[in-house]
């Protein structure tokens, strides 16, 4: 119980701690085809030398190719580091490091996935002070003197928002994950490139869009202050999602389509920046590492349960959000808009075929579970804090499929 206590009382802390992190504000381009304007964008900038950091699967694709070329017919020097593959560590950022100062680039430019955007948020911090060691970078808030190197981020994938999100998760030099701050990131351009996402397979599309949804529907179910911009990024992420996912199980070569959902992601990774997220992401987290569950996958068992468990605490957010996406009228009172918006969650989750039960989740592991859970939610700014009790009853809603 003391434990309890101990994290209602910091519950606003991160809240209030991520409100004083320098936040990018990036020129966002997008469109089909848009990467071929990284050359003229680093020109404009002024950039002379650009380390084009993306991963051994997307160079052998040759999916770096149109941005090279347009660096190259701009005149603008570069070298290609492509050693990244799974879950980046500090040894393979070390070498990425090595590869910018050796080009003395001024730029780094991340064409990637999360583990991609994140090596280059890292590489252009360690950049710019090349003699102090990667460690130093992988704290839980890594300041850095003078601001990183700038990044231009071109994801290739429309869920996790981290082309502008200020963390990074990075394995440190014993083989353990690091979520890290980075103060001082500078992101001064973002590509929204569709045709990079265009072939996605279903499965990658599906789990990439939940967890996109979830960042912009549990920033607006924090306990934070956020200001209108961001409540309205949040809100248009959940929409975009709701309206845009259903068409390209329909039709996965939409393009409107494609680029609506990278557009979905990209704010969703600003309310990640502003609002963080909530208890979704610490169940979410704890399931799929103790089970090697796909994140996305994790995140959609643990929406409806832990999304309508809050449903009295933020039913005017709820029920607003409800309104935006275009669930309920006018007419509807708050009660009814926010249960509107669970039915069309729920909808949603039918839509893209998912078991409603999470079997591979076991009941001899709640307390191992509660505890993980209760220790990953202390970097965010959930509604309430729960109680283990209340921890375990929704991994049982979870595991049992019980969605309402």
């Amino acid at each position: 119980m003391a434990l309890y206590y101990g994290r209602k009382a910091i519950r606003k802390a991160p809240g209030i701690v991520i409100r004083e992190v320098p936040i990018p504000e990036p020129v966002v381009t997008q469109g089909f085809g848009t990467r071929e304007q990284t050359g003229q964008i680093c020109r404009d900038a002024g950039y002379r030398s650009v380390l084009l950091v993306t991963d051994e699967t997307l160079y052998g694709l040759g999916m770096h190719e149109k941005v090279a070329a347009s660096l190259e017919a701009c005149g603008i020097a570069y070298e290609i580091f492509h050693g990244i593959s799974g879950e980046p560590d500090a040894v393979v950022i070390e070498e990425g490091r090595k590869a910018a100062v050796a080009c003395r680039a001024d730029c780094i430019v991340a064409l990637g996935g999360g583990s991609v955007l994140d090596s280059g948020k890292i590489i252009a911090a360690g950049s710019r002070h090349p003699g102090m060691p990667i460690s130093a970078f992988l704290h839980k808030f890594a300041p850095v003197t003078g601001g990183t190197l700038p990044m231009i981020g071109i994801p290739t994938t429309a869920g996790t928002g981290a082309e502008c999100t200020v963390g990074a998760v990075v394995k440190n030099s014993h083989g353990v994950k690091a979520a890290t701050v980075v103060v001082g990131l500078k992101v001064p351009h973002v590509i929204l490139d569709s045709e990079l996402i265009i072939h996605a397979p279903k499965a990658v599309t599906v789990w990439c869009a939940i967890d996109a949804l979830s960042h912009g529907l549990e920033g607006l179910l924090a306990d934070v202050e956020p200001d209108s911009g961001d409540i309205f990024k949040s809100r248009e992420c959940v929409r975009l999602i709701f309206e845009n996912l259903p068409l390209l199980l329909r039709d996965p070569e939409n393009v409107e389509a494609r680029q609506a959902t990278l557009l979905a992601a990209h704010y969703g990774g600003n309310a990640i920046n502003r609002q963080l997220a909530g208890y979704v992401h610490a169940f979410a987290h704890s399931i799929g590492a103790l089970y090697h569950i796909p994140h996305g996958k994790a995140i959609a068992w643990c929406l409806m349960p832990i999304v309508a468990y809050q449903k009295d605490i933020r039913r005017e957010e709820m029920a607003a959000l409800s309104e935006h996406c275009g669930f309920a009228g006018p007419g509807d009172s708050r009660e009814e808009a926010a249960d509107k918006f669970l039915k069309a969650l729920q909808g949603l989750l039918d839509t893209c075929g998912l078991e409603k039960e999470c079997r591979l989740l076991q009941e001899k592991d709640y307390d191992r579970l509660t505890g993980m859970i209760d220790a990953d939610s202390i970097n965010y700014a959930p509604s309430k804090t729960l109680k283990d009790q209340e921890i375990r009853i929704l991994l049982d809603q979870i595991r049992k499929g019980d969605r309402q």
